[in-house]
């Protein structure tokens, strides 16, 4: 045989090459395989797909109608809360201000800690007066264990108790949620159960004389009254985490808020559910 005639190893070495190509023809026409694999999972124990991955990226997506936008992730001693709306409007954070990381935090992909509110000293109050703002929506994270205290309102005073205050977002003595507004009586829309139980929660209140008044929880419509479309008419500033809410259904003892506070935003237009959805879906 001719092969008996190589020397050297050269029968080893064709034998060798014919291998390796045999082995390159068939990985090449072979299915696609992959020693990848991964698990997806969330605290929900599911998976899904979401517009936004982030906070900042869901209200980003909506700051063009935003009177303001505060992230409320500055550093404790911080005397500013930066406006990230393109509008330069910062507010100004009142009594103390304690930044904290809970975990989880709120919006657990965005970088940066919360806003601690002490119940007593504690707000943002924000730099310029509003002329009887009609149509707007009132966006924030917040967690507590303690019924009562104003998330979001709008008062006539910038910085203490208000003689006029209207367009409130306030948690009642028994934790629940409660928007009101004023037009010659109260005007108030509650949500059915409590959000007092220490985890983060979402809430907006739209109003507009074509959607009246709604409130949302964690993403979901959980009360509305169509009939309720128009606010008491004064002018006043939109402050967070404290007014008086005297004189309001279900008022607790303690009108300032506390607990921790993340992402609070006023827009000067009605927000949609879809957009309402994409928000609290971000900071999840």
């Amino acid at each position: 045989m001719r092969l008996r005639r190589l020397r050297d190893g050269r029968v080893v070495a064709l034998v060798l090459v014919l291998a390796v190509a045999v082995v390159g023809l068939a990985n090449a026409f072979a299915p696609t395989r992959s020693a990848f694999s991964a698990v997806v999972a969330n605290t929900g124990n599911s998976a899904a797909t979401a517009p936004y991955f982030t906070c900042a990226a869901a209200v980003g997506a909506d700051t063009s109608t935003a009177l303001f936008a505060y992230r409320l992730g500055e550093a404790s001693g911080s005397t500013t809360a930066t406006d990230w709306s393109g509008k330069g409007l910062n507010g100004t954070y009142q009594g103390s201000m304690t930044a904290t990381t809970p975990s989880p935090n709120a919006c657990p992909r965005d970088a940066g800690s919360s806003y601690a509110l002490n119940g007593s000293t504690s707000f943002v109050s924000t730099p310029r007066s509003y002329a009887n703002p009609t149509t707007f929506s009132e966006e924030v994270w917040f967690r507590t264990t303690v019924a009562g205290g104003m998330l979001v309102g709008f008062g006539s005073n910038q910085v203490a108790a208000s003689g006029q205050h209207d367009r409130q977002v306030y948690l009642n003595t028994t934790g629940q949620l409660v928007f009101g507004t004023y037009n010659g009586t109260t005007q108030v829309v509650t949500s059915p159960k409590a959000y007092t139980d220490g985890a983060w929660h979402h809430v907006v209140a739209t109003m507009s004389a074509s959607t009246g008044m709604r409130l949302y929880a964690d993403g979901t419509l959980v009360a509305s009254n169509a009939a309720f479309t128009t606010p008491e008419n004064f002018t006043g500033y939109f402050r967070v985490g404290y007014d008086t809410v005297s004189g309001w259904p279900g008022q607790p003892s303690n009108f300032a808020f506390t607990g921790s506070m993340r992402y609070a935003a006023v827009y000067g237009s009605v927000l949609s559910a879809t957009q309402v959805a994409n928000h609290a879906a971000a900071g999840r």
